[in-house]
């Protein structure tokens, strides 16, 4: 029997908080999931600094990867026997469900824009480099690790494999949305998931969802935008973010200026140096970035000592609402004030913006065009969502957007009372 067709002897399920189990009987997904690769997931967040705002969430990339394939095997089952859906690339699917995840590094995005490092782009090197999880896919076909990555990287050929894993209805969507929800004990990411997957069907070049699953798919759009307003985007979150990422960019400044480091951080040296290889990428994992971080509260230092204490300490930088377009007066105002009072502004005086797009249909030509959710209607016909649904077209291409001044409160109001600038500072921030 060819590798591709193995089965294992018996189903393996692993026990899971969100879809009651996840099933594997193909020995490729399973030898997948036992390698090195795969297994560092578990010492990644899934949702990077959000545990300091929502105690439970803690669950990892890994928890989500195994989900994200779970779900794409229940709708590729629903798919059997159904005209436009080819099972020849049922294989396919499932592994690039599992690895779609593969190349995120520690606390993720915050990492990638200090480091200016893709996660998408360390995917493909993890699937087409010299690594455990290529060797497999090798072993099913030495064309097969190529088309894994081109399904993750959106430019497979056969579009309604690539709208399974990436689409605005998708498996990695669906799958976070619950388990993200789960995890931080919100309410909002839940929808009817069941309903849904019954009501999906493949056409040519995307999933479509029959006409008579609409207010499901609408529950769904709705538990995506509360998910990112109250969840992904909460101001405390951003907070531990803003820290996060200026300690790396002090660690960074400070090895670029020689400075001798109680511990030299040699997990982050090529990270420093802008010269970061597959096998130092795969090295770091939040463990390690939490160890150099505890070192760090001890360094000589004072701005990354106190940072790192901030960070790992929870003791996070305070808010307020704040317009950049509006206020750049009173930002050019309190950078001064900052370095008057002896508060470097660089580090300690940061705006945080946050942006998203619930829903959109297709425009031609424009930037990010996103492929809309279409629903079937029983004579056959093809509707774009928003067309049909007056809930979803109420939100459909409005982009909201919200900004944040971030600041450290205990050290302005460790001014002396006497002292000017703080006062000026404080009626800048609180009016």
């Amino acid at each position: 029997m060819a590798y591709k067709d193995e089965k294992l002897h018996e189903e393996k399920v692993f026990k899971d908080p969100v879809h009651r189990y996840v099933h594997v009987r193909d020995r490729v997904i399973w030898d997948l999931i036992g390698t090195p690769e795969f297994q560092r997931l578990r010492r990644v967040k899934q949702l990077g600094t959000s545990y300091t705002t929502f105690h439970g969430a803690e669950h990892s990339r890994f928890n989500h990867s195994l989900g994200v394939y779970e779900i794409v095997r229940r709708i590729i089952n629903n798919f059997e026997n159904r005209p436009n859906w080819n099972e020849d690339e049922r294989l396919l699917c499932l592994a690039a469900a599992l690895l779609h995840d593969l190349g995120h590094g520690p606390f993720s995005h915050s990492f990638e824009k200090v480091f200016k490092l893709d996660h998408e782009d360390f995917t493909r090197k993890i699937i087409l480099g010299d690594t455990g999880v290529n060797a497999i896919l090798r072993r099913v076909d030495s064309k097969f690790p190529h088309k894994v990555a081109e399904v993750i990287n959106k430019t497979y050929e056969n579009k309604l494999v690539v709208s399974l894993i990436s689409s605005q209805i998708d498996a990695d969507r669906m799958d976070y949305l619950q388990r993200d929800a789960y995890f931080t004990g919100v309410s909002y990411g839940h929808f009817d998931m069941e309903r849904i997957l019954r009501v999906m069907r493949p056409m040519e070049d995307q999933v479509v969802v029959k006409e008579s699953g609409m207010h499901a798919v609408e529950d769904y759009i709705m538990s995506r935008y509360q998910m990112y307003w109250q969840v992904y985007f909460h101001p405390v979150t951003r907070s531990a973010e803003v820290i996060l990422t200026k300690i790396l960019h002090r660690a960074k400044e400070l090895y670029e200026n020689e400075y001798s480091f109680y511990l030299e951080p040699y997990h982050f040296t090529s990270f420093f140096a802008g010269d970061v290889d597959l096998q130092d990428y795969l090295k770091l994992d939040e463990n390690v970035v939490m160890y150099y971080f505890q070192i760090w509260k001890d360094e000589i230092d004072p701005v990354l000592s106190d940072l790192c204490k901030r960070f790992v300490d929870r003791h996070l930088f305070k808010y307020v609402e704040f317009n950049p377009n509006q206020q750049m007066s009173e930002w050019m105002e309190l950078h001064k004030l900052f370095q008057k009072a002896g508060i470097d502004p660089d580090y300690y005086l940061v705006v945080d913006s946050s942006s998203d797009l619930p829903y959109d249909f297709y425009r031609p030509g424009e930037e990010g065009e996103r492929l809309p959710i279409h629903l079937l209607r029983p004579n056959g016909e093809l509707k774009e969502l928003s067309r049909q649904s007056d809930i979803v077209e109420s939100i459909s291409g409005k982009k909201r957007t919200d900004h944040k001044l971030y600041f450290p409160k205990d050290l302005i109001e460790g001014l002396s009372n006497r002292s000017k600038t703080k006062k000026r500072i404080l009626e800048i921030l609180y009016g």
